[in-house]
């Protein structure tokens, strides 16, 4: 859509049941939902992106996600310590750490960090 201005992101990721899935997402991020809109709970994980978990129960599972981050390691202990490891991990040969985590829904969440001095 040349010409066209996007003003924000928000990807959702459905789950069965609300309470169960935000103690997960918050788990996943390491603190609360940034803000809550009627039944969705939104995190900003950008300027203008937002992650945004709803209770869609005929949904649920169908989500992917890939976010480009910074301190993998460090989030991944942090994740571990709440018991979320990732279901696959991978190092590419442009030197990108990748891994998958999926939540208790079966939405899949990526996770990837650039080494230092990466250009595509």
């Amino acid at each position: 859509m040349p010409g066209e201005l996007f003003e924000e992101l928000l990807s959702v990721a459905c789950v069965r049941e609300r309470a169960a899935g935000l103690r997960w997402y918050e788990a996943f991020f390491g603190r609360p939902a940034d803000e809550v809109i009627g039944e969705e709970a939104l995190w900003r994980v950008g300027s203008d992106a937002y992650l945004v978990v709803d209770e869609r129960p005929e949904r649920a599972g169908a989500c992917t996600i890939t976010f480009a981050v910074r301190g993998l390691d460090a989030m991944l202990a942090r994740m571990a310590e709440a018991g979320i490891r990732p279901e696959h991990a991978e190092r590419y040969g442009n030197g990108v750490h990748h891994v998958t985590i999926v939540d208790p829904d079966g939405n899949s969440l990526s996770l990837a960090e650039a080494p230092p001095g990466f250009a595509p």
